[in-house]
């Protein structure tokens, strides 16, 4: 192999590993490695698993789903059988279903304005005279006086 072959060779596999390099830090995350929370003082990091999710049967107390002297997870409160509940649906596939329902209920309104209402059965009363202006005094008599600051008018 010529010293000019093996330059092409390596250049290759420089641009080869510098473009991997780049689409590899690119398309992922830089993780840190793991730290102990310093405020347990060697209390146990549980795993973040709601008593809800666990199996119904088989425990010490089949209420709170625990055995006796397990240790209690530091957000007991929220992953505690009393905690939120657990949705069923991924929120993704719910909001579809909320705005599948909206957009029925919408639609049925609509329905029910433009084809299922009748028409007004009478004509709109028409007034001589431009609606009375004139009979009424004029639209400058019409509008609403203002209260003079001394209380006369």
């Amino acid at each position: 192999m010529t010293s000019a072959a093996a330059l092409r060779l390596s250049r290759g596999a420089l641009k080869a590993t510098a473009s991997l390099r780049c689409s590899r830090t690119a398309s992922t995350v830089a993780s840190k490695p793991h730290e102990s929370d310093p405020q347990l003082a060697g209390y146990p990091e549980l795993p973040w698993v709601s008593n809800q999710s666990l199996p119904a049967r088989g425990w010490w107390d089949q209420q709170e789903r625990r055995n006796f002297g397990d240790p209690v997870h530091e957000y007991e409160e929220v992953l505690s059988m009393w905690g939120p509940d657990i949705p069923h649906v991924p929120p993704r596939k719910a909001l579809f279903q909320f705005s599948l329902a909206a957009s029925g209920f919408i639609a049925f309104g609509l329905l029910c304005k433009y084809t299922l209402a009748p028409e007004r059965p009478t004509v709109p009363r028409e007034y001589p005279y431009s609606g009375l202006i004139r009979e009424l005094g004029g639209l400058e008599e019409n509008k609403a006086r203002e209260i003079a600051a001394d209380g006369d008018e």
